[in-house]
């Protein structure tokens, strides 16, 4: 069994040491090119070998591969740059536009600026420490925002105009803040006068003013000590003008029919007159714009309508202005 694995091995051995000398002569095969001239020059030949020719071949298959695959890398990198240029110049445009759009920011905050100060001095609000002063302090003001200097660093010029700006709106937070206060306690002190149309929806005219007029009845001049308001119609509702506490209620026969008296801070009074009925009653704590009741015909009348009053302590005072107190601080604001 020794021997015939012995020969076994041996006769392998020998296949493949004779393949690998088939395959050695048949690289080393020798071949002859003949260059023949047109003409009576030397004839020239070229031996070559099998193993030449195969190894000459890869040579020229890598340069091929080689100058596809960097031709490639040439034709995707060209197109990568040129789409980064194309991005670079949409992101100049937009940073073109940026700083168009800075320079109106800074036009329009100028403007706020001088507004916003006119609007704290009317308001008397304290900006002592606050504001333009403390943006100062920390960063530089608004007007040294509006003054800066050109640097060769473009882009962080922009970056430093906002940051600046950032750091005024930041400083005027507080006398922002200090507004809002102001005028929560305004709107407070606007609930407790009498200061709205009493008439809810706002809807109506004024048929006679406050002051001399003429009695629609006896065709005498008399001081009217109220506005006579008309819907032409009964039955609309009338609101309270202020808050209050109602203290009368009752049918005066002197000609004012049904009506109705609130009691409101600061010494102010108002009498609802020739009312159609009640909602409230006497000691009742009422909100303005609060329904009262509603618009009657009672009394010495000529029509549908509401007599009313404004008195401040014991004098009669024109109603007519103060209703108009909310539109004229908003005139005035603007």
């Amino acid at each position: 069994m020794v021997q015939k694995v012995k020969h076994a091995a041996a006769a392998a051995a020998g296949c493949v040491a004779n393949f690998f000398r088939a395959i050695f002569r048949f690289l080393n095969r020798r071949y002859t090119v003949v260059f023949v001239p047109h003409s009576e020059k030397r004839v020239y030949n070229l031996h070559v070998t099998v193993l030449s020719m195969c190894g000459c071949f890869l040579v020229l298959a890598g340069f091929l591969a080689a100058f596809f695959w960097y031709g490639a890398s040439y034709s995707g990198a060209r197109g990568l740059l040129a789409d980064k240029d194309g991005r670079l110049q949409d992101v100049q445009a937009n940073l073109d536009q940026l700083r168009d759009e800075l320079s109106r920011l800074r036009h329009e905050a100028r403007e706020f600026e001088a507004a916003f100060s006119g609007t704290l001095s009317t308001l008397g609000a304290d900006v002592s420490g606050t504001g333009a002063s403390a943006s100062s302090e920390l960063y530089g003001d608004l007007s040294s925002f509006f003054d800066i200097n050109e640097t060769p660093e473009g882009s962080l010029r922009e970056v430093d105009d906002v940051r600046r700006l950032v750091a005024y709106f930041a400083s005027i937070k507080e006398p922002v803040r200090e507004i809002g206060t102001l005028l929560d306690s305004q709107s407070a002190l606007l609930t407790e006068i009498p200061s709205i149309w009493p008439i809810k929806g706002g809807i109506g005219h004024i048929s006679m003013f406050f002051g001399q007029n003429e009695h629609p009845f006896s065709g005498q001049y008399y001081i009217h000590k109220g506005i006579d308001l008309s819907t032409y119609r009964s039955g609309d509702p009338i609101v309270a003008t202020a808050d209050g506490q109602v203290v009368t209620i009752d049918y005066d026969n002197d000609g004012f029919g049904n009506s109705l008296i609130i009691k409101h801070k600061h010494g102010y009074y108002t009498r609802y007159a020739h009312m159609q009925g009640f909602k409230v009653k006497i000691g009742q704590r009422v909100q303005q714009h609060e329904v009262i009741g509603w618009i009657g015909n009672t009394g010495l009348s000529t029509g549908p309508h509401l007599h009313y009053e404004v008195h401040v302590g014991s004098d009669v005072v024109d109603p007519y202005k103060y209703i108009n107190i909310r539109s004229s601080i908003a005139k005035n604001g603007r």
